[in-house]
């Protein structure tokens, strides 16, 4: 699939780090650093403006290894771009730790996996087809 893509950022456009990945990591584009005090979240700039296909969807998502070391998360997690917007890709973090975090210009912030998706049509109806697990959710099945 191709994507058009507008680099307004310092940086290498995202790529792929793998031949299995599933998703291209997305740089924090800064004048200067920014610090997340714990609980703090932020919006970070990319300098990213993309194009997607219709149909098609980008999803930002979080780093694990920046979430397990760090406790930086994306806190819309997936946020989700749309193909009809044209503003920047920006990134909203936050810092579940209990430290400070500076994110640095040219961080690896995110990542971004492009993702195909469905529209759907409503049919109301007055009943829904039973299933085994009925109403079931939120912990009921005991496991």
């Amino acid at each position: 699939m191709k994507v058009k893509i507008v680099n307004k950022s310092t940086h290498p456009l995202p790529e792929y780090e793998t031949s299995g990945s599933a998703g291209m990591d997305l740089r924090a584009n800064l004048k200067k650093s920014v610090k997340l005090k714990p609980l703090e979240r932020a919006l970070i700039p990319t300098g990213l403006f993309i194009e997607l296909p219709k149909k098609c969807e980008a999803q930002i998502r979080p780093r694990s290894g920046l979430a397990l070391k760090k406790g930086i998360t994306v806190l819309n997690t997936p946020g989700t771009i749309d193909s009809d917007y044209r503003g920047e890709v920006g990134v909203i973090l936050v810092n579940l730790s209990n430290e400070d975090f500076i994110v640095k210009n040219g961080e690896r912030i995110a990542q971004m996996v492009i993702a195909k998706h469905k529209r759907a049509k409503w049919i109301d109806v007055e009943l829904l087809e039973e299933s085994e697990r009925g109403k079931g959710g939120f912990g009921s099945t005991g496991k």
